[in-house]
């Protein structure tokens, strides 16, 4: 009798939907993706305390797997219960060393925590250092192999805003994997990239004296979507004074209710401070908990990410029906050169999309 041996191809691949064929004795083994057994092995594994099943996950939602809307579905029933919480500035402001400071209290309190680093891309070898994943090496080696604290370095990869493309899917898988608090940490950004202000429930703005024109600093945008503004570096010269100037332009700090947003001033490389940013960080959430802000806050977030995710199936929906980046130049040229007329350009081609569609039922 013929004796061989087999069996199932890398999960990586079965989820990054590669067809594996192997061969063992005379026999040929071809497997499609297994997607929904692995998908909820996956999430199960993630939820346990699986990290390298959590880092598998958010693997597939960044390169944009073909199982990785699979993945966010069956994450999505464990999410809307942790406390999102973005950490924005200039660069050079310390918010690394702020978050890490952060994390360790939420960690003290017996709080599971996650960290989103943002680093920018380069626009030249499209590569990105994640230097932030660096400075809190300490923390990680301390964790002891513990699932209390888990840290993901993410590039930009061009994306505008101060985030990835892809920090609010992964913010919910790390949600998805048991944290209770996810600390998001943006690029050096400056007056108008404010994306975090949609994702995050608290919104914390790090300003830091010396940098110049203190004034020129406090200009609307990313003033006005602090919920709670931090004076880093307070032991230089210059903390008072750009404590006294937020105070008094607390009108720019945007229509947040009866809320007004605190500015506390902090060392985070000493830890000076933390301790009241962490109390106005509770003090946010527990106004937010007050009548319905914080279902209004989130349903009215719901509504900007379907609205972009229908705008991104769409294109998808598009391009899978003749779309093509070449058809897409063509277009572009004719219509820089003024030989075609965008506005209606864009009635023909939804109109093909949704012709093609209903010839296929």
């Amino acid at each position: 009798m013929y004796r061989f041996e087999w069996s199932l191809p890398p999960v990586e691949d079965l989820f990054l939907g590669k067809h594996t064929t192997f061969k063992q004795g005379q026999c040929y083994f071809i497997y499609d993706r297994i997607w929904m057994t692995r998908v909820n092995e996956l999430v199960t594994q993630m939820r346990s305390g699986d990290v390298r099943a959590l880092a598998r996950a958010i693997s597939l939602i960044e390169n944009a797997a073909p199982d990785a809307v699979e993945v966010l579905s069956a994450c999505f029933p464990y999410t809307g219960k942790a406390l999102h919480i973005g950490v924005t500035g200039a660069p050079g402001a310390g918010k690394s060393t702020l978050v890490d400071r952060l994390a360790r209290a939420w960690r003290g309190k017996g709080s599971k925590v996650g960290v989103i680093a943002v680093d920018p891309t380069s626009p030249f070898t499209g590569g990105a250092l994640l230097g932030d994943r660096i400075r809190m090496q300490e923390r990680l080696d301390s964790n002891n192999g513990g699932d209390s604290l888990y840290v993901r370095s993410m590039a930009t990869r061009g994306s505008l805003g101060g985030l990835a493309q892809t920090t609010a899917d992964v913010a919910q898988v790390i949600e998805a994997s048991g944290r209770d608090v996810v600390l998001i940490e943006t690029v050096g950004v400056g007056q108008d990239e404010i994306e975090i202000v949609r994702l995050a429930d608290v919104t914390v703005v790090v300003l830091v004296p010396g940098m110049g024109d203190d004034v020129q600093s406090l200009k609307a945008g990313i003033m006005e979507i602090a919920d709670v503004f931090v004076v880093n570096k307070a032991d230089r010269e210059g903390a008072d004074r750009v404590e006294k100037e937020i105070c008094a332009m607390q009108s720019l700090a945007g229509n947040h209710g009866t809320w007004v947003s605190p500015v506390v001033k902090t060392v985070s490389t000493t830890g000076e401070g933390i301790d009241a940013l962490f109390a106005a960080i509770g003090q946010r959430r527990d106004w937010l908990e007050k009548d319905g802000r914080f279902k209004t806050r989130r349903t009215a977030y719901w509504q900007r990410r379907i609205e972009g995710m229908l705008q991104q199936a769409l294109l998808k929906e598009a391009r899978s029906h003749g779309l093509s980046e070449k058809e897409l130049g063509s277009h572009a040229e004719r219509v820089a050169a003024g030989a075609e007329d965008p506005y209606r350009l864009i009635s023909v081609l939804v109109e093909r999309v949704f012709a093609a569609r209903g010839g296929e039922r």
